[in-house]
């Protein structure tokens, strides 16, 4: 468990943030200039805070009451940043050994780097130089990984062929890992713990799907990026029609494409606009997925548009409707309504692992 509590000055920017990490993937997500990358490097020693605390588990790295400062190289911090930041002249076996050799045989395996060992940086692709750079920072055998915008570089194929093995990494690694984005999708796809910051300040903190389901972060994630997750499972497969039927709390979901086999548990990220409230439930729809939800919360935007939370089953989910249209159909908290979502409207690259 991470434990952070700082402040920080920076001309005429003051961060002051507050929040703990468990084991798993905490998201660190904000527009540019929120402060993310200052609350990371400021872990790794990179950058001294003017007073707090950050601690993992009982080691004390930084504490201003008693005096406490650790060197960087002191800290066991593994940094993954933007750029792979590899040696050119050495070859990805001599880049991972530079890390260390802790679990060298289990991080070569989970990353898939076993066919390029013997290559140089120059003879890999940009998702291949970031999976070797991620296992050098876990040869070192960190207490903590800190990633901060590891894909913005990437190109979407390269975020595809890379996005199965940072999964992998969440589910096998336990420790913290700290991951710095701005891109609501991979946050989506994921994390497990989701902090916002806005201006210098943690301003939604909790487990992911809490904290997505909110009405009140859509102004924070942006209305065309706000949406819910949900864990599924693979329940069957309409052969002739190309899609996969999936299982949740809430009922079942029709999506395109065959993906995974049965059993295997799906994390999806729903989109607000892409969800549409009906009172009734309708017929002669081309719609697959009709869901029977409660009302649980509404806010009012900024704008036009209101955000609903919805409850399917145990699940959350999140729709954004016109003001007008919430009050043309007398929405309020509490109503049961029906969600609309069509089979289409879950992109390929919002299904997870």
């Amino acid at each position: 468990m991470l434990d952070l509590r700082i402040t920080k000055q920076l001309g005429d920017f003051h961060l002051d943030v507050t929040f703990d990490a468990p084991a798993g993937v905490t998201a660190i997500f904000g527009r540019s200039g929120s402060g993310k990358t200052s609350v990371v490097n400021a872990i790794a020693g990179l950058s001294l805070p003017d007073a707090g605390r950050i601690a993992i588990g009982e080691q004390v790295l930084f504490d201003t009451k008693n005096r406490i400062n650790l060197r960087p190289q002191k800290r066991r911090t593994g940094y993954v940043f933007q750029d792979a930041r590899l040696f050119p002249h050495m070859s990805v076996r001599q880049n991972l050994a530079y890390g260390g050799r802790h679990d060298w045989d289990r991080i070569i395996a989970t990353l898939g780097l076993e066919s390029l060992l013997d290559r140089r940086p120059a003879g890999l692709s940009g998702g291949e130089k970031q999976r070797v750079a991620l296992g050098r920072a876990l040869a070192s055998d960190p207490q903590i990984l800190l990633m901060d915008e590891p894909l913005a570089a990437l190109d979407a194929p390269r975020k595809a062929e890379i996005l199965p093995y940072l999964e992998r990494l969440r589910d096998e690694v336990q420790i913290p890992i700290i991951y710095v984005s701005h891109d609501v999708s991979e946050v989506a796809r994921l994390a497990t713990t989701l902090v916002i910051l806005d201006a210098g300040r943690v301003v939604a903190n909790g487990p992911l799907g809490e904290v997505l389901s909110q009405p009140g972060t859509v102004p924070l994630l942006g209305v065309r990026e706000a949406g819910a997750v949900i864990q599924t499972k693979i329940a069957g497969r309409l052969q002739d029609d190309g899609l996969t039927e999936l299982a949740f709390s809430g009922g079942r979901l029709m999506l395109p494409g065959q993906f995974g086999k049965l059993g295997d548990r799906v994390r999806l990220r729903i989109a607000a606009q892409d969800v549409i409230l009906a009172t009734t439930r309708p017929a002669g729809i081309s719609a697959l997925n009709v869901l029977p939800v409660t009302i649980t919360a509404m806010e009012q935007g900024r704008g036009p548009g209101v955000a609903v939370r919805l409850l399917a089953g145990e699940d959350p989910l999140l729709a954004r409707v016109t003001r007008r249209s919430a009050q043309r159909m007398g929405l309020s908290v509490g109503q049961q309504v029906f969600a609309i979502i069509k089979a289409t409207a879950v992109r390929p690259e919002d299904v997870g692992h």
